[in-house]
């Protein structure tokens, strides 16, 4: 019998942990951003360029077309070309977050795995996903890491961890039948447990309004510290946000980490809806992504920017809170948690 992540020392770190690398797929699919992909290349220019400050960043690109491209704009962009590593892995689109390698270290030794959930692009919404499905695998072949196949679908923006044995999840998102629909919510669970070495598992139950991947929880609610979490609230009663958010606030306040300590909740506002072409868009200051020098924090032109800025600086004093219109970037319906996934050092 095979033994598990979790039954032999393995576990998902905290994106707070420290990082050997950022992994990103270079957007490239016009239907993601409709009309609009060309705008997005200055922000996400400048994502990389923040990152690279702290870190290596490694970039999927299809081809060598691709990587040309990409590294004619960081160049134009003065980014640190020795901080980047391009990897010719062909990708159907950008998330990474959600198609990239699951990176599981263990307890005690300096050793690191790759967890290859399935991918489905959400619930089959966006076909093709083959490529994407398969990135897992190719990046450990070029790094030369085990993997394991948990054979069930599952995304990296759908749990967010604590370093503690703690996983936060929605209900939305993962009991939603267009993921795993033969299982159960405690099948599920034991999954959680196995593959991402954790010992408990929160459930929250809503996603934000627009987000079309059914309710991530890297929009809604994310672990700053072993006991902390952030959560979003709208302060507008009328906004549809507004009872989805104060229902999932009520189950935070209810919740007890394995220690038996309440979370301590701290509460993060909302932007102005952000709404493009008729269609509500998925804005969310939580879609934050934790690297080593810095928190970079999606904002929106909006009057609210600056107040989300210090509540998340007030979080991460050892690190530097960058703000990153990221306006043109959430037409594609995600930020920039959605768009990286960390590789920890060990």
């Amino acid at each position: 019998m095979n033994l598990t992540p979790q039954q032999q020392g393995y576990y998902f770190p905290a994106e707070w942990h420290k990082h050997r690398a950022t992994w990103l797929s270079w957007p490239h699919k016009e239907a993601s951003w409709p009309g609009k992909i060309q705008t997005i290349f200055k922000p996400y220019t400048e994502f990389i360029k923040t990152l690279s400050a702290g870190e290596k960043v490694c970039i999927n690109v299809c081809d060598v077309s691709m990587e040309q491209f990409a590294r004619n704009i960081l160049k134009e962009n003065e980014v640190n070309l020795d901080a980047i590593e391009f990897y010719q892995n062909p990708t159907n689109d950008a998330w990474c977050r959600d198609h990239g390698p699951a990176f599981l270290i263990h307890k005690t030794e300096q050793k690191k795995v790759i967890v290859d959930w399935n991918y489905n692009a959400w619930g089959n919404k966006y076909p093709p996903y083959d490529l994407d499905d398969v990135i897992p695998t190719r990046i450990a072949e070029k790094l030369g890491l085990p993997v394991f196949y948990p054979g069930i679908v599952m995304e990296g923006g759908s749990v967010d961890f604590n370093d503690a044995g703690t996983l936060i999840t929605s209900t939305a998102c993962l009991l939603n039948p267009n993921r795993n629909p033969h299982l159960s919510q405690k099948q599920i669970e034991d999954y959680l447990h196995n593959y991402y070495g954790v010992e408990q598992v929160l459930w929250v139950d809503e996603g934000i309004v627009g987000d079309d991947t059914d309710g991530h929880i890297d929009d809604t609610v994310r672990f700053v510290n072993t006991d902390t979490v952030i959560t979003v609230i709208e302060e507008n009663k009328n906004d549809e946000n507004y009872h989805l958010l104060q229902h999932n606030l009520k189950q935070l306040q209810q919740m007890r980490l394995l220690n038996g300590k309440q979370l301590n909740i701290v509460e993060l506002p909302m932007p102005d809806p952000v709404i493009y072409e008729g269609q509500r868009l998925p804005a969310s200051y939580a879609n934050f992504y934790i690297a080593n020098q810095s928190v970079i924090v999606p904002t929106y032109r909006c009057s609210k920017d600056e107040k989300a800025l210090e509540i998340i600086a007030n979080l991460f004093p050892t690190r530097k809170v960058i703000g990153i219109d990221s306006t043109d970037i959430i037409w594609g319906l995600g930020s920039w948690h959605c768009l990286s996934q960390q590789e920890p050092e060990v």
